[in-house]
């Protein structure tokens, strides 16, 4: 092998086998070419030799180098997005290496992108600059080959764009200076500030128009003199200075510069006038010009021009100004000629030498008149008193007003505005006298209240007049045929005969001053009502305290002195009997008072309560009206009553209290319909809260007070009895023990003997008799025994058999045999049949069998009137049984489901 120094290869003497001596660098060297010999071992030897070449193949062991490490750039904060702001390269020593770029970090916002174009990695800007977010940013570059990578910085500085232009404080200057002043004396220094930063804020000033006496630093702003200044020749120099900031594109303000030379001042200012007036309406708004005051001065420049002034003269108390430099006189606020007619004011013109001159002058202004105070009545109301039955036509009063302001505004106009409806009264329009175009009856009316109005046009003021009648008498007494219902309810207990006042006699004079007196005329010779002459007062003889009825027709009068009225007075005395309040029952009434019950709706009552109950009206006997206080602000009226039966041959008896509440009840809508009143769901018995234990039964014990006072309407004078409800527990039938805890059966003894089967009940027992037996025990045999009274049920007319038997003939209609019973009833809609109420009980079985094709309806209810409390229910909903129950707290509903439902028909 042919090698020189640091030659990377070698050769096996003896196999020939070519091997890398040491590190190949293809991008050193790619391409070896040498010569090979092979000599053998003879004598002498002999060789041949080749010649090899070597190319190498390059592998990726080269990482991308960025040409430098640190790039920066700047860009402007306004660059549009797009701009490229720099390229990046790297070079691979790699062949073939392919090298993309991206950005790694510090991309805030994402404000750039890097694309890879020719070779390089180009940034350019991709979203908008904000350079008072970031100013600058610090890019990671990152370069790779897919391998290998390398990284370099890149800083990018953001420059402030020239978004604003410089500022001058203000648009116009105005500065003075002493003609005597040296060359280079500063006249001022105007100054411009710029939202930007750097060059774009670094200002210079210039002056647009060349003026030889003045220059301007363009650095700092300040204007110098760089000629001495004459007075004589010039009086004043106006400056346009402008500001430009160096950006790009630059941008500039303008503000000017007056420069005043100075004068000397020898002259003082002089008016064009001794003195001045002047005049304002007082509704002048502020501010208003009221005249202008000019004076002038020969002096020149500062020391001539004069400005006015009040300072250390008469300014109204502050009610004007002047302006200083047009001398015009104006109101500094609104002004009230009510209290300042005429102002005398005290100016002053100043020169503006140093020291300044000053002349003063005076100057009257006179405040004219607007119409701008409303009149004011003496008082905000005016009561006025006056005789009924007055002359048409009187002054009964003059309403005035006054108005502060003058002339034709202070002229005054009245008239009525409200209350006067129909017309009473008429108000003249220029005296304000009231005068009265009707006749005033007390009786009709007793007061006017009237709103008058005071106008100065447009302005108005109101007051309030009320007109008072007084009494005359000249209406006679009012009186009524009224009736005193006393209701004696006689007890053992002392005092219960009302001794004392129980009303008066419902006389009534329209005349309120009227004093009137009370006698019987005739009807009253036994004294059994005692009257109280003056007051009208009536009492009760105590010869009526007896267990007499009673009823006495008398005739009242009653006078005022001079007119008289007369009435009859009916005194009916109903003796209470505990039987009577044993079978009443207590009505509530809705939205009732005691007064509108008794005048005039407590006769249609007796008269609805008798048709509802097929007896006559003089057999209702009402006993109490109370007003009901447990049901808050609720207007209910609790009456209460007993009935008398139609007469029979059994003597006077009463309906049940069960019966009574039933038929009213249920017929409370006849009753409604009659009496003009609404009848309530009766309130709670006591016992409804199940107050006693075990077994034990709750029976509610009425007791009555016999000590209530009378009650009063216009016709009606009414003694109640009020109910007072208490309860008692006692053990019911079929139970026994110190506290009714242990049921009895009674089908113990067989009361039904063998003709038929004994069911024992909660209380007692019931017989279900065998075929052919009837009667409470199955005692009657349809075989064997005879005709008794009621052994055929429902009208059904008994027939005894030759045979021996007998058999019952029942009456047309669906009554099954053998003893005329009803098992079957067929409703129409909306029909019903009622029975007594199910006495309470602790366990009891019920059934029934039904046929219909309606969807819903009602098969049984048992239950309270007022719709609370213990109930059953048994209905049809949606073809389906619904059973609703509940024992005084919850509801409970069990709802079984029959497939196919029980609405087609068939018997269920």
């Amino acid at each position: 092998l042919e090698t020189g120094a640091g030659f990377p290869f070698a050769i096996n003497n003896n196999t020939g086998w070519i091997v890398v001596a040491s590190e190949l660098d293809r991008e050193a060297v790619d391409y070896y070419s040498f010569g090979v010999e092979a000599q053998d071992q003879g004598n002498p030897p002999m060789a041949s030799s080749a010649s090899v070449s070597v190319t190498i193949l390059d592998v990726n062991d080269n990482s991308p180098e960025f040409t430098q490490r640190e790039y920066s750039a700047r860009l402007n904060e306004d660059a549009a997005v797009g701009t490229s702001v720099l390229t990046v390269s790297a070079v691979d020593r790699d062949a073939n290496s392919v090298i993309t770029y991206q950005i790694s970090s510090g991309n805030t916002r994402n404000r750039f992108s890097i694309t890879s174009q020719s070779g390089g990695g180009l940034i350019s800007l991709a979203l908008p600059l904000d350079y008072k977010l970031e100013r600058q940013y610090l890019l990671t570059i990152a370069a790779s080959d897919g391998t290998r990578q390398d990284t370099a910085q890149v800083v990018v500085n953001v420059t402030d764009a020239n978004t604003h232009r410089p500022v001058f404080q203000s648009s116009h200057y105005t500065v003075n200076v002493n003609e005597d002043r040296p060359v280079g004396t500063t006249v001022v220094v105007i100054s411009a500030t710029d939202e930007d930063t750097g060059e774009n804020a670094r200002i210079t000033y210039l002056m647009e128009d060349s003026i030889p006496q003045f220059r301007i630093a363009a650095e700092t702003g300040a204007v110098t003199t760089q000629m001495e200044l004459d007075y004589e020749d010039q009086v004043s120099y106006t400056l346009a200075i402008t500001a430009r900031d160096n950006g790009i594109p630059q941008k500039s303000d303008t503000t000017y510069l007056e420069i005043l030379v100075s004068d000397v001042n020898d002259n003082a200012p002089q008016f064009l006038r001794d003195s001045y007036q002047g005049s304002i309406y007082e509704d002048v708004p502020a501010f208003t010009s009221v005249l202008q005051v000019s004076a002038t001065d020969r002096d020149s420049g500062l020391n001539g021009r004069v400005f006015y002034t009040f300072q250390g003269g008469d300014d109204g108390d502050g009610d004007f100004i002047i302006e200083s430099t047009s001398g015009i006189v104006r109101t500094l606020r609104r002004l009230d000629r009510e209290n300042v007619p005429l102002y005398s004011l005290r100016a002053f013109a100043v020169d503006k030498g140093v020291p300044a001159k000053r002349t003063p002058v005076e100057i009257q202004v006179t405040v004219l008149d607007v119409n701008d105070n409303p009149p004011v009545f003496e008082r905000d109301e005016f009561d006025i008193f006056v005789e009924e039955n007055s002359p048409i036509g009187l002054v009964v009063a003059r309403i005035t007003a006054t108005d502060p302001d003058e002339g034709t505004n202070a002229q005054i106009m009245y008239q009525i505005v409200e209350g006067n409806i129909p017309e009473v009264f008429q108000l003249d329009i220029f005296s304000g006298e009231l005068t009265a175009l009707a006749d005033l009856d007390y009786e009709t009316k007793a007061e006017y209240v009237m709103v008058v109005q005071a106008t100065s046009a447009p302005l108005v003021s109101r007051a309030t007049v009320h007109v008072r009648l007084r009494d005359a008498n000249d209406n006679s007494p009012q009186l009524k045929n009224f009736e005193i219902l006393f209701n004696n309810y006689i007890t053992n207990r002392s005092g219960s005969f009302p001794g004392g006042v129980i009303g008066r006699i419902p006389a009534h004079d329209p005349d309120v001053s009227d004093t009137l007196t009370y006698a019987f005329e005739q009807g009253n010779e036994l004294n059994l009502v005692l009257l109280d002459p003056r007051s009208g007062d009536l009492r009760l003889s105590p010869a009526l305290d007896n267990n007499r009825p009673l009823e006495a027709v008398m005739r009242v009068s009653v006078s005022d002195g001079v007119h008289s009225a007369t009435a009859q007075c009916t005194l009916r005395v109903t003796v209470i009997t505990d039987e009577m309040l044993s079978n009443s029952i207590t009505l509530r009434l809705a939205d009732m008072s005691q007064e509108r019950f008794l005048s005039p709706l407590l006769s249609r009552f007796l008269e609805g309560v008798a048709a509802v109950l097929g007896t006559p009206r003089h057999r209702v006997v009402l006993f109490n009206i109370q007003t009901d206080t447990d049901v808050g602000t609720a207007r209910i009226l609790n009456v209460s009553l007993s009935v008398l039966l139609p007469p029979s041959g059994h003597g006077a008896r009463f309906f049940s209290s069960e019966e009574l509440q039933e038929r009213l009840y249920l017929n409370r809508s006849l009753l409604a319909a009659i009496s003009a009143q609404r009848v309530l769901p009766f309130d709670d018995n006591i016992c409804l809260r199940e107050p006693c234990e075990n077994y034990m039964r709750c029976v509610s014990v009425l007791q009555f007070d016999s000590s209530a006072p009378f009650l009063a309407s216009d016709t009606i004078l009414f003694r109640p009895i009020h109910p007072v409800t208490g309860l008692r527990c006692r053990c019911p039938p079929g139970f026994t023990g110190d506290y009714c805890e242990t049921e009895i059966d009674l089908c113990y003894s067989s009361p039904c003997g063998a003709n038929g089967r004994c069911r024992s009940r909660e209380g007692g027992y019931t017989c279900e008799c065998h075929e052919d037996f009837t009667g409470e025990r199955c005692e009657l045999s349809a075989r064997g025994g005879r005709c008794t009274p009621g052994v055929c049920r429902n009208g059904g007319t008994c027939l005894n058999l030759l045979v021996g038997g007998f058999r019952c003939q029942c009456p047309p209609g669906h009554y099954e045999k053998p003893f005329c019973t009803m098992s079957t009833r067929s409703f129409p809609p909306r029909s019903f049949l009622t029975f007594r109420g199910l006495p309470q009980r602790f366990h009891f079985t019920l059934a029934l069998t039904f046929a219909t094709k309606e969807r819903d309806g009602l098969l049984l209810y048992n239950g309270r009137f007022n719709e609370r409390h213990d109930f059953v229910a048994l209905e049809i909903v949606g073809e389906q049984v619904q059973l609703t129950f509940s024992a005084g707290e919850t509801t409970t509903t069990v709802s079984p489901f029959v497939p196919g439902g029980v609405s087609d028909g068939q018997w269920h």
